[in-house]
């Protein structure tokens, strides 16, 4: 990718950040959520498994046939880079790439604790900030994260 696709990417992503922000974000929204994206990837015969949290809640979470106990890792180092970075794991990931750099020890993290691949994005309220995280894992990283802002856009959709 050069570095002027990379550019657009992250602009494209930070700019997804801002329009996808939550009104509220209650347990009845997880799950809601959570059975808005299995539909989606059931439809589509993905092996992915799906996280929703809040805090350090976890509201909802599904795996998919295909999904393997793998997949719950990576959510779990995507997760924390979210809550760290407060942003995607994608735009995190992007970022550095943009920079030449990887999340590693340089960056002051595990990298066996943090995975900066796309796949988790933020749950943000108004005057709260970032106060969950929404998790597809089990496709390539551009794909897990388009999964996540496509439940997303439709969950914020006006009925």
């Amino acid at each position: 990718m050069s570095s002027e696709d990379l550019n657009q990417l992250i602009a494209d992503v930070e700019d997804q950040e801002r329009r996808l922000v939550f009104p509220t974000f209650t347990e009845t929204d997880a799950w809601a959520l959570g059975r808005l994206l299995v539909d989606l990837a059931t439809r589509r015969a993905l092996p992915v498994a799906l996280d929703i949290r809040r805090g350090t809640q976890q509201l909802f979470h599904a795996a998919l046939p295909g999904a393997t106990a793998d997949n719950d890792t990576w959510i779990e180092r995507k997760v924390r880079v979210v809550y760290r970075y407060a942003a995607s794991s994608y735009l995190v990931g992007r970022r550095l790439a943009a920079k030449g750099r990887d999340l590693d020890a340089s960056q002051g993290v595990d990298p066996a604790r943090y995975a900066a691949h796309g796949g988790a994005f933020p749950i943000r309220v108004p005057g709260a900030g970032v106060i969950g995280v929404v998790t597809v894992s089990g496709l390539p990283q551009a794909d897990d994260h388009a999964l996540v802002v496509e439940a997303i856009e439709t969950f914020l959709a006006p009925h």
